[in-house]
């Protein structure tokens, strides 16, 4: 089925703004509570949010096999489930509706006053009930300045991580949408110089920029799925940021990994963009330093162009961007990464989120945390308030974008963004 979704030269009769990370190529999907406290799926074309189960109500999906109520459910699990060729065919239906030679909906006010929404008509949900959360540690740069922070900088990696897309499974009980506030954790930490741990709240709080994807059905238990074909079953992606507490995680995180350093939160935006809007920003991504196995082995150009961007806001203050980087940083690719996750037979489930692990860049400016913006604190980063952070403080704001841009068109993933709240107590 060809992708006529994507024509660069299709226009919207719905107002979209030049620089608009949502113009009528993305379509993204995601899921709101409307104004009339109905939740429903939807999308998104420039500031106007579409009620996708109204249009299939009123037929605008007619010939398109789909059930009465796929789009009339409080998460995208069944529709992710129905596979590439249904999410395919209800893009190129939805962009031929809103498409600016297309007068049906247009021209029908009552159904226009039914199925669209501006923006502060909606409250956007968690797009997704996710079952299983795996997070990648797949940043080249990210894993080396690490490991030279927390143990042996002429050891920086470990000898596994060339060869195998590293991971652990976290928890899918605390991912929460763009807007909800997360409190400092509290933990166990070992001061510098202490033989004993202390308890108390976290001191080195921090974001971590990733972008995640979201996977549909895949397969049996005991089946593996080839690398050349795992895109397949990937649905589209988010922007992540996955908290972590950097002083409980030096003390918890051998032999294990990490744990309460970062289940007390991961924050997704909203709009899930699909792997189809972002064909067109396909690049090759790193080369591999050294020989990997024939079953991660691939072909073409498996990495995105995404530019990446991390801003705080302190209370009352202006932001300050403290960090730009790119996906196609990433040394292990996605197809890699499901690949390496399915090849000794693990289920993966429609509405899995597999996060990317941190993205840095090659240079300081590019690094996806503060504790490798500030070396751990030594290099403070200063804020337009003329304030400094070693880490995130209560009452900041975290804010995370993303966007693609090529010959003239740009696909975006708006934001997620996050407020930082002193350790949570009973009223």
């Amino acid at each position: 089925m060809p992708l006529s979704a994507n024509n660069p030269d299709r226009k919207s009769w719905l107002h979209v703004d030049k620089n608009s990370d949502f113009p009528i190529q993305n379509i993204p999907f995601g899921v709101f509570l409307t104004r009339d406290d109905i939740i429903t799926i939807g999308t998104r074309i420039g500031d106007t949010a579409i009620d996708l189960g109204a249009l299939h109500q009123l037929g605008y999906f007619n010939g398109i096999p789909l059930t009465d109520d796929i789009f009339l459910q409080d998460t995208l699990n069944d529709f992710i489930a129905d596979g590439r060729k249904t999410w395919r065919a209800v893009r190129n239906r939805i962009a031929q509706i809103f498409d600016s030679n297309n007068d049906t909906l247009k021209q029908n006010k009552s159904h226009k006053e039914i199925v669209l929404f501006r923006l502060d008509e909606i409250e956007m949900q968690l797009p997704v009930q996710i079952g299983d959360y795996t997070d990648f540690y797949s940043s080249i740069e990210h894993a080396t300045n690490v490991g030279a922070i927390f143990r042996d900088p002429d050891n920086a990696l470990l000898p596994n991580w060339l060869h195998i897309p590293v991971a652990y499974h976290g928890r899918s009980s605390s991912i929460i949408p763009s807007g909800i506030p997360v409190h400092r954790p509290n933990g166990q930490t070992l001061p510098n110089g202490a033989e004993v741990p202390v308890f108390g709240p976290s001191n080195m709080v921090d974001f971590e920029l990733e972008m995640a994807f979201i996977t549909t059905v895949a397969n049996d238990l005991g089946e593996s799925i080839p690398v050349e074909e795992a895109e397949e079953y990937i649905f589209g992606l988010v922007l992540l940021n996955d908290w972590s507490a950097r002083d409980i995680q030096k003390w918890e995180y051998v032999p294990l990994g990490p744990f309460l350093a970062k289940n007390f939160a991961t924050s997704i935006s909203p709009w899930i963009v699909t792997l189809d809007a972002l064909e067109p920003y396909r690049v090759e991504g790193p080369k591999p330093i050294k020989p990997q196995l024939d079953y991660l082995k691939y072909k073409g150009k498996k990495s995105f162009d995404i530019n990446l961007e991390v801003a705080i806001r302190p209370s009352g203050a202006k932001e300050t961007v403290v960090c730009k980087t790119n996906f196609k940083h990433l040394y292990w690719n996605m197809a890699q990464q499901l690949a390496h996750h399915t090849v000794n037979g693990c289920p993966i489930n429609s509405g899995d989120m597999m996060g990317s692990g941190t993205i840095s860049g090659p240079t300081p400016d590019s690094y996806g945390s503060m504790l490798e913006l500030s070396w751990k604190g030594e290099k403070p980063i200063k804020m337009k308030d003329g304030s400094e952070r070693k880490f995130v403080n209560d009452d900041d704001t975290v804010i995370m974008r993303g966007h693609c841009e090529k010959d003239g068109t740009r696909i975006g993933f708006g934001e997620v963004s996050t407020k930082l709240l002193p350790v949570f107590k009973k009223k």
